[in-house]
């Protein structure tokens, strides 16, 4: 297997890698799957491009996202932002699948509304094992959406082009957050397991006392220990919770200090080194945020 990544920094570079013509818009590209071609000299390259990508695909098409190896189904929409990489990990003739790729680059919504909040679609930074299954009437949506961009840029390129397009990206992003929304709460009972791991994890790392060793515990440890990414992992405690991530280990961590102030005699340094923190103001600042009150204010009150 190839261990050099190959860099895409265009949409044309991307066309001219596949075989396909020029493409019909600098900035966006939607490619048939059908018509998608995956040779043995492709097997194993490992490929960054510099572009979003959201990509409804079936039929026999192996691909591994950063570590992850995924095998398409029916009706899975996967996505992958900037700079990932991606590996081919077996042949795909023509007509092997179905579906539709969607490519854009950052540029083409830089000054753009959806440029400014595109970090909200957090979906673009989960695992491959974390698509989004759609049923036949989300996928019907969707694909309609990308024909109605696909149709904008194929037709017309005018003034009003780029914000028309932006504008489609956007409702369809929009969309896609929606329906995940929706795998959130059909998923529910998984879910509050994965809660309740988490709760364990926090109250073991605690237990070792790892905070003062290693520090306060993070996203990517509780994430990694869950086989989820960051960005799934708190997107799913938001849901099931209301809190976030670091909500819920910034809750955690007070927790534990009102139990410490209140139940030894350890100064409020002493329990900010053990609860983590490197500098004991940042656990007061934290505390008092939480709760109203300074540490030492919170151990008077008993």
């Amino acid at each position: 297997m190839a261990e050099e990544i190959i860099r895409i920094n265009t949409i044309s570079q991307l066309h001219e890698m596949l075989g396909y013509e020029k493409p019909k818009h600098p900035l966006v590209s939607i490619i048939d799957v059908s018509k998608l071609q995956i040779t043995p000299e492709m097997i194993g390259l490992r490929l960054s491009a510099n572009l979003y990508s959201v990509a409804l695909k079936s039929g026999s098409c192996g691909m591994r996202y950063g570590r992850n190896y995924y095998d398409f189904e029916e009706g899975v929409l996967v996505f992958t932002g900037p700079n990932q990489v991606v590996t081919a990990t077996e042949n795909s003739a023509q007509d092997a699948g179905q579906g539709w790729m969607l490519f854009f680059h950052p540029d083409l919504i830089r000054t753009s509304a959806l440029g400014e909040h595109i970090e909200e679609y957090t979906f673009f930074s989960y695992d491959a094992h974390e698509a989004l299954h759609l049923s036949e009437q989300e996928k019907k949506t969707l694909t309609d959406l990308v024909a109605n961009i696909r149709q904008e840029y194929d037709q017309r390129i005018d003034n009003h082009s780029q914000r028309v397009i932006v504008s489609g990206l956007e409702l369809l992003l929009n969309y896609c957050a929606r329906f995940y929304e929706r795998q959130f709460n059909t998923r529910t009972t998984q879910n509050k397991d994965i809660v309740s791991q988490v709760d364990r994890l926090l109250k073991s790392y605690f237990a070792a006392d790892l905070m003062a060793e290693s520090g306060t515990p993070t996203i990517h440890y509780l994430a990694e220990k869950v086989h989820l990414s960051p960005n799934y992992l708190s997107d799913l405690l938001k849901k099931e919770t209301g809190r976030s991530a670091k909500d819920h280990i910034n809750d955690f961590l007070v927790d534990k200090a009102k139990y410490l102030l209140l139940n030894s005699n350890d100064t409020v340094s002493e329990i900010a080194y053990r609860l983590g923190f490197n500098y004991p103001h940042y656990f007061s600042r934290l505390f008092k945020t939480k709760t109203g009150h300074t540490p030492q204010s919170y151990r008077e009150q008993k």
